[in-house]
């Protein structure tokens, strides 16, 4: 689960942003999710009871199994990293 987004229209308005996002949530962890603020805004900004300050995306983990094997089989991306799509 990743949860602690910052809300658009917060930070918009008034300079407040979500550190450390997205966070993740351990699946087995029970205890009480906090959010850690940051006001980058002009204007001081108090948080009331209710306030919407974050969202939260829910998302299924997915359980691997690894295989060890000698080499890997060739793709239309080859070796190209970052920005290399494979598309022309």
């Amino acid at each position: 689960m990743r949860t602690r987004g910052s809300r658009s229209g917060l930070a918009l308005k008034n300079g407040v942003f979500v550190l450390n996002a997205p966070g993740i949530v351990d699946a087995d962890y029970r205890g009480e999710i906090g959010v850690i603020l940051m006001n980058l805004g002009e204007e001081s900004f108090t948080v009331k009871r209710g306030d919407r300050i974050c969202q939260l995306l829910l998302r299924k983990v997915e359980r691997l199994q690894w295989k060890t094997v000698d080499a890997l089989s060739a793709t239309g991306r080859g070796e190209g990293g970052f920005g290399h799509t494979g598309l022309k």
